[in-house]
């Protein structure tokens, strides 16, 4: 099983850091146990020795007379306790186990193996050892109570606590220097996605750190370029299509009054017709569909309208399905869209039966379907297909267009938080799916 790592520049740098603070803690940690918990434990063993040593030979030296007024004076001035040791006498474990377990071993060592240890006698607690005054006599042996400041030291869960409120600082300034990489990243990601809708993004901030500022620059530069490149391309299109119409308008004037054959003369005006339909493409190409403003459009009675004036013509198209759908979309995008889906179905299936069109909706996702019954595209061909100036090149090419019917659509739908999908329909034929997003 591999280990879930995640895919976020943001939080793989965090946990990176966090990883290298965990290893570090972790070698302060052992070099901590090596050269002062360890030391220190010997220091404590040999403190406990030298007390209790002391202590007897002060004890054994002076008269049997002037014995509590040492005792007192042990008391007074060093803070050392002795009481009577008995055998039955309750023993309990000293606290801070292991180290005191070392303490206890090097201790009996020294001392003797039947050496006691207890942390609480006649209800005080403290640190007590036992020892033999006499060593003729081994019924006289006495507890020796130390000054708990004397063998107290600094805990390892204490320093370990310490070590974690270093860490969580730490992890709090790495958390604030990943996240001024992070939002930046995250900004540019938004803003490439926008792009890629064709919509105007303003100016990312130049700020923080050279190498993201750098990038944000020539994001900036990029976005630039862009909107310039496709502003001289929309004005070269409209330029040329404005330029054609007066031309076509002449040719049909001439038409007209040229006195040829009925049939010649409907051969010629279908070509006109079809120039001026691609004269149409260019400049719905070149349209820039963000200056419409969004409108609240019940969806449903719209397209009723659109399949109404095809029917008015009589077009083989009828919309299935009823409902009612409010949505906030670019009303004359969207029904540029659909009329584009639909001519393109028409020339491709409108001998068979009828082009269908619906509404269906999917979360926070609502599509309009157009279906035929004509050749289809192959699932290989779609993307190119999206893509400006393209032409399937079979049954199904668009050999009287300009290759811009679907790229139109494709930017609509982008446009509108969605996407267009063409997908073989069962039975045959194509299902072109315009999805828009529903904004709330």
């Amino acid at each position: 099983m591999r280990f879930p790592w995640p895919r976020t520049l943001l939080w793989r740098t965090f946990l990176l850091i966090v990883l290298l603070l965990g290893i570090s803690l972790a070698g302060w940690f052992q070099i901590y146990r090596q050269y002062v918990m360890e030391p220190r434990t010997r220091q404590l063993a040999q403190l406990v020795v030298s007390v209790v040593n002391l202590t007897r030979s002060a004890l054994l030296a002076a008269d049997a007379d002037q014995r509590l007024a040492l005792l007192a004076e042990l008391n007074t001035l060093e803070g050392i306790r002795l009481y009577p040791a008995e055998t039955n006498d309750a023993l309990v474990a000293l606290p801070d186990g292991a180290t005191m377990q070392i303490v206890q071993e090097q201790v009996r060592r020294r001392l003797g193996n039947d050496t006691r240890f207890t942390g609480e006698l006649y209800g005080q607690s403290g640190f007590y050892v036992s020892f033999q005054l006499d060593e003729m006599d081994p019924e006289d042996q006495y507890w020796i109570m130390l000054p708990s400041e004397r063998v107290r030291r600094i805990m390892a869960t204490r320093w370990l606590g310490w070590g974690v409120i270093a860490i969580l600082g730490s992890l709090v300034a790495a958390w604030l220097l990943v996240l001024s990489i992070g939002r930046p990243l995250k900004a540019l990601e938004h803003a490439a996605r926008a792009i890629g809708r064709g919509e105007q993004v303003p100016p990312l901030s130049e700020q923080g750190p050279e190498e993201v500022a750098t990038l944000a620059a020539a994001f900036n530069q990029m976005s630039r370029d862009l909107e310039q490149l496709d502003s001289d391309r929309a004005l070269i299109l409209a330029g040329v299509s404005h330029d054609l119409r007066t031309p076509l308008a002449r040719l049909r004037l001439g038409l007209e009054m040229s006195g040829a054959r009925a049939e010649d003369l409907a051969a010629m005006n279908g070509d006109i017709e079809e120039m001026d339909r691609t004269i149409n493409q260019f400049l719905d190409f070149a349209r820039d569909q963000h200056a419409e403003p969004e409108e609240s459009v019940e969806l449903h009675a719209m397209l009723e309208q659109i399949v109404q004036g095809y029917r008015n013509r009589n077009a083989n198209v009828s919309l299935i399905g009823t409902g009612h759908l409010e949505i906030r979309i670019r009303p004359q995008a969207v029904r540029r869209a659909v009329i584009n889906l639909i001519d393109n179905a028409l020339r491709h299936g409108g001998a068979l039966p009828a082009i269908e069109v619906s509404l269906r909706t999917a979360g926070k996702m609502a599509s309009i379907c157009v279906e035929d019954r004509g050749p289809g595209i192959p699932a290989e061909q779609v993307e190119r297909l999206k893509r400006p100036f393209t032409q399937l090149g079979t049954s199904r090419s668009n050999v009287q267009g300009a290759g811009l019917g679907l790229a139109i659509v494709d930017r609509i739908a982008r446009m509108h938080g969605g996407g267009l999908d063409l997908l073989p329909r069962p039975g045959g034929g194509l299902s072109a799916l315009v999805r828009l997003q529903r904004k709330s």
